[in-house]
């Protein structure tokens, strides 16, 4: 199976599926010296495992964290870094009634249709739970990212119709409720919205806002590798993702270009900044310095307990109730999976920006080596 691999200097690697063995990654091109222990991935892995609220699957995993190779002492050695989490809470019997059955918003008929054959239980490699590696990975990368002085925050800005009013947006109450989203009193219409959906066996989608600070300008190439066509093709590869913008993204089309434009003005900390960020921090597809924002929309989880219309494998039409843990929405605990992949891309943009220029390559390569008793120093 080709593409469970993304990247070019920072490249990651996932495997596994949702009721096998374990979930895992190999992070490959990660610098040697980088600080990383379990705990630091396992903080990231434990906003995203299950059985946290009754607004996400009551399947019952720690997730913990096993880091098998590229680290030692406590730093990376510039080795392949591979990590595993153990599977051990699956209840496969909870399948049974779609071994020859097509459920209606999952990737069963495509997977098929491409494969010949597919792993129903849970979907296999489409199981939402394959993000346990995307997660692992980003938090490695953000670990990178945070030497460098650049941080990545996401969010829940909207559960369904109920999005965070910007004049209560607080960052520190995203941690306070169950939805993950920046503003107390939306988040209880929203928690109250989708008890209701609950109820009535439905699910409901949502939108994840991220930024991500102290990117400097210059990062991303001005063509096919684009910062934000990055950050699409990252973001867009998340199971559940069904669109991407980024600044005032569609809003931009009914904007005029006098009001779009971000006019550029003599700064105080660096020499050019902008009055406005319309563009989302991202001019020509590369970093112009200002914060990077952007926007995720999840659609409803398609597994859902109410009847749905479908066919079997032989095109037998029949009707189809889903068994077994499910969430009512994916939004909360996607949230730090959509951080870990706008890390894992900017980590990856960063290191590729480093041989863009000659000044910088000769400015490094040419400065004064003093061989001391502890190796070169540069």
């Amino acid at each position: 199976m080709a593409g469970s691999t993304l990247g070019t200097i920072w490249k990651i690697t996932t495997w596994g599926e949702s009721h096998g063995k374990g979930i895992g990654v190999v992070v490959d091109g990660c610098p040697a010296g980088l600080a990383l222990k379990e705990a630091d991935i396992q903080e990231y892995l434990n906003r995203r495992k299950p059985g946290q609220s009754k607004f996400t699957t009551k399947r019952q995993e720690a997730d913990q964290v096993e880091i098998l190779s590229g680290v030692f002492e406590g730093k990376t050695t510039g080795t392949p870094i591979s990590m595993i989490v153990w599977n051990t809470d699956q209840r496969s019997r909870d399948y049974g009634n779609i071994v020859e059955v097509f459920r209606p918003g999952h990737a069963d008929f495509t997977f098929d249709a491409k494969y010949g054959f597919r792993d129903y239980r849970g979907g296999g490699r489409s199981s939402g739970r394959e993000t346990i590696a995307r997660v692992a990975a980003g938090a490695v990368a953000a670990s990178f990212l945070k030497s460098l002085g650049i941080t990545v925050t996401a969010y829940t800005k909207s559960v369904g119709p109920y999005e965070a009013d910007p004049e209560r947006f607080c960052i520190e109450e995203r941690d306070n409720n169950r939805l993950y989203m920046p503003d107390k009193e939306t988040a209880a219409k929203a928690e109250a919205y989708l008890e209701e959906m609950m109820a009535n066996k439905d699910s409901v989608g949502g939108v994840v806002e991220c930024v991500i600070d102290g990117v400097p300008a210059g990062i991303g190439d001005p063509v096919f590798e684009k910062y934000d066509a990055a950050l699409a093709k990252a973001v867009m590869s998340i199971g559940a993702v069904k669109g991407f913008e980024i600044g005032d993204g569609f809003a931009a089309s009914r904007a005029l270009g006098s009001e779009n434009n971000d006019g550029f003005i003599k700064g105080t900390k660096k020499a050019v900044e902008k009055a406005t960020n319309h563009s989302g921090g991202i001019l020509g597809g590369i970093s112009d310095g200002s914060r990077v924002l952007f926007r995720a929309a999840f659609k409803p989880t398609p597994s859902i307990a109410s009847p749905q219309r479908t066919v079997t494998r032989q095109g037998e039409e029949t009707e189809i109730e889903i068994k077994g843990r499910h969430d009512p929405i994916v939004v909360p605990r996607a949230v730090v999976v959509v951080e870990a992949m706008a890390a894992i891309t900017t980590a990856d943009l960063l290191l590729a920006n480093m041989t863009a220029r000659m000044d910088h390559i000769v400015s490094f390569y040419k400065r004064e080596n003093k061989t001391t008793g502890k190796g070169t120093e540069y």
